[in-house]
């Protein structure tokens, strides 16, 4: 039994607590809300309410890392659209503010959820070996938090970079499903389900992979047009309208490194 700490139970880390618990692990899991104290316990899950500030933190946050081998940090920057010169840094500044209380914790491993954002829009075939260069503020504080973490010599960090994220409750057709002039109708897609996010992170677990850089996202990458018409016909919704005036990304991110090294096979069934 490995004892783990997820610090955000949200989209993504509410299931994956879940499956960690089946498979016989001890999960302590964060929320922000107190009305999701009780789902989380519910879950078996062991609770507790953490606010990461830049600076400042909750007071019960050295229990919430007590006794636990690895943490698993799944928060987003959550920044806002318009942002002060003063904002563009926080969430960086959260995660510094965090790391001290990882050092003198029994936590000796963390795995850091972030994006293939931190790519920019390349016209490329993305690898692990590809020098990031995010666009977005978002993908710039990533890069900034990854960096932080992997050169912090008291625990050895995993970086995972997702694709766009999907699932059963989420998927991006929804959102372009009947607007007009879309760009980048011949872009590949870079999706990700949430079951295969999931598997992947269990496997990093399982298989021990640490000091490690991984990019996720699924080895089928049909064009955003193809792709966003066709799902918006299974679902019945209108179709989304692309523009061929408009200039493409060709972007594609690899997954050989996840297959190869994690002998990880995507569950593609599920897209």
């Amino acid at each position: 039994m490995t004892k783990i700490s997820i610090l955000g139970c949200g989209w993504l880390g509410f299931p994956l607590a879940k499956k960690l618990i089946e498979k016989g692990n001890s999960i302590k899991g964060s929320t922000t809300s107190e009305n999701k104290l009780s789902i989380l316990e519910n879950a078996g899950i062991n609770p507790f309410l953490v606010t990461l500030e830049s600076e400042s933190i909750s007071e019960n946050i050295n229990s919430f890392l007590a006794e636990s081998e690895i943490i698993i940090i799944d928060i987003p920057p959550k920044l806002r659209a318009e942002k002060t010169n003063s904002e563009k840094k926080v969430f960086v500044e959260k995660i510094k503010n965090l790391i001290p209380f990882i050092e003198k914790s029994t936590v000796k491993k963390v795995l850091f959820v972030s994006s293939t954002s931190v790519y920019g829009d390349e016209n490329d075939f993305i690898t692990e070996e590809t020098i990031p260069n995010p666009e977005t503020e978002s993908g710039k504080q990533l890069l900034l938090v990854e960096n932080v973490l992997q050169k912090n010599q008291n625990f050895n960090t995993t970086i995972l970079r997702f694709g766009g994220l999907i699932g059963e409750d989420r998927h991006p057709v929804k959102f372009l499903s009947g607007k007009e002039n879309i760009e980048n109708p011949d872009a590949p897609i870079n999706l990700i389900h949430l079951t295969d996010c999931i598997s992947i992170i269990e496997a990093i677990i399982n298989q021990d992979k640490w000091n490690e850089v991984f990019n996720a996202a699924a080895p089928f990458h049909p064009t955003r047009a193809e792709y966003y018409t066709q799902k918006a016909s299974e679902m019945n919704l209108p179709l989304p309208k692309f523009s061929s005036e408009k200039s493409n990304i060709k972007k594609v991110i690899s997954s050989e490194k996840i297959e190869n090294s994690l002998n990880y096979r995507f569950k593609l069934e599920n897209y």
